[in-house]
């Protein structure tokens, strides 16, 4: 006898729900990683001066963590709203990569759906997802395995987001906080930075920033996220020139 879809849900056995625990169990020591960084850009915020509900508002709209905190400081000294678009699309540019590679594990799925799916791309998610979801035949497994990490790691997020909030008006007035994302934003460069483009594109970028950080507006940041963009294509390309 076939069951239908309802009664292989409740049964446990439909192709979503099998997709959604393998997702999940995949998921899971990966997920562990953005603890502190929840923790951490939640601090950031409010030590930026923003209010929980603006603190909260921001986190669950963008949920982004590393164009948060790029942007944090273009908010606070009150740049204007286009070149904080622009900062934030450029420190996001690499999920334009995530989603044209996820695009083909899709197929079959419909266009409302994949605009909901597209808010839970993280790092971390994409990572999980690409090569299973590039495996699977079934469209209903690989989108229940790519909706239980991107949901669980949406909630781990505004979870921890949400106590990094609220525990920044625990510590001391006189700590000063702003030092947290940065040491954040290092901690997610340096596993990044051991293939030798991404490493020249990071000290190319970081240089020029700092070297350029009395222009106006603080257009040294993007500036800099330019040239290291522009700095890692040209290694990138050199590499593999020379191993040819």
């Amino acid at each position: 006898m076939q069951l239908n879809p309802l009664s292989r849900l409740c049964r446990g056995d439909a192709p979503w729900l099998q997709g959604a625990r393998a997702g999940f169990i995949a998921f899971l020591p990966l997920s562990v990683g953005l603890i502190p960084w929840a923790l951490v850009v939640g601090m950031a915020m409010t030590s930026a001066g923003f209010t929980p509900a603006q603190a909260m508002g921001m986190n669950i709209i963008v949920f982004a963590g590393t164009a948060q905190l790029g942007t944090l400081p273009l908010i606070v000294d009150g740049a204007p709203l286009w070149l904080i678009v622009a900062t934030g699309l450029a420190l996001n540019l690499r999920f334009v990569i995530f989603s044209a590679a996820l695009a083909p594990s899709f197929a079959g799925i419909g266009t409302p759906m994949r605009w909901f799916a597209g808010h839970f791309l993280t790092d971390g998610s994409f990572a999980c997802c690409y090569e299973p979801m590039r495996k699977a035949d079934d469209p209903h497994w690989r989108l229940g395995y790519y909706l239980a990490t991107g949901l669980w790691s949406w909630l781990l997020w505004q979870s921890f987001a949400l106590i990094g909030i609220h525990a920044a008006h625990l510590l001391p007035k006189t700590w000063s906080l702003e030092f947290m994302a940065t040491i954040a934003l290092i901690v997610l460069l340096v596993p990044m930075a051991k293939v030798r483009p991404m490493l020249v594109a990071a000290l190319a970028g970081g240089a020029s920033a700092t070297l350029l950080r009395n222009m106006p507006l603080r257009l040294g940041v993007v500036t800099g996220i330019c040239i290291g963009i522009a700095a890692g294509f040209a290694a990138e390309h050199w590499q593999e020139n020379k191993d040819d």
